[in-house]
């Protein structure tokens, strides 16, 4: 009688928790969100309605109401968001969360991005996204990042794509979100594959990279082919 196939034996040890603690890079601060961030947040988001369409808050009504719901996002443990502050402009213009956090499966996920106009497509952009991905692979040992998002989201497909994250899959009739049924996409990065993503982001990172006009010389899927040979 023939053995059946089994899985890989890992280091199974739960992997901890993020800590609610900032996180400073050359281009983006992070700061664990909170309620007096809300003020900057409702100015990012002024004209910026649309930027709200697939995520499961928003647009706010009123600064009022975006204080509010910025104390209760603030307050939970999973998702743990971070109000992202680019270090060119001071300003807090956007937020990101680890989230679907599971320590004994060694699995989490980056979600629930939100960036105002003024930050969106920029290297504090980037950054931010990097430095999560890193405190969860490098730091506290996850070997599964996930990226889940609505199947009509194409600025968001494409972001996963560009990020290095490898499709997987589309769970249809998912969820339902402001009362309309949603088709969710999958991505992920393995441990085996995020070397490659982390120093293919770090060196897009680099100054040397850029022009004296800020654009940058070569992409990331550029980068990432060359670190592949």
């Amino acid at each position: 009688m023939s053995t059946p196939p089994i899985d890989p034996e890992v280091d199974a040890t739960p992997r901890l928790l993020p800590a609610r603690v900032p996180i400073r890079g050359a281009h983006a601060v992070l700061e664990p969100l909170n309620v007096r961030h809300a003020a900057d947040l409702w100015r990012a988001a002024e004209g910026a309605d649309d930027s709200w369409a697939y995520l499961g808050q928003g647009p706010f009504p009123s600064a009022e109401a975006m204080r509010r719901y910025v104390g209760e996002f603030a307050a939970g443990h999973d998702p743990m968001v971070w109000a992202v502050r680019p270090v060119a402009t001071g300003v807090v213009s956007g937020w990101l969360a680890l989230m679907d956090i599971q320590p004994r499966h060694a699995a989490i996920e980056l979600g629930n991005i939100w960036f105002g106009p003024r930050m969106q497509r920029t290297r504090a952009a980037t950054e931010a996204m990097y430095l999560l991905l890193k405190l969860a692979a490098d730091d506290l040992g996850y070997r599964r990042l996930v990226w889940k998002c609505n199947a009509l989201n194409e600025p968001s497909r494409r972001a996963a794509a560009r990020l290095g994250f490898s499709y997987e899959g589309r769970h249809r009739s998912h969820m339902v979100v402001k009362g309309r049924l949603r088709d969710t996409d999958w991505f992920s990065i393995t441990a085996e594959e995020w070397p490659l993503r982390r120093d293919a982001l770090a060196a897009w990172l680099d100054p040397a990279n850029f022009g004296h006009d800020g654009t940058a010389k070569r992409g990331l899927a550029e980068i990432r082919a060359s670190l592949e040979v």
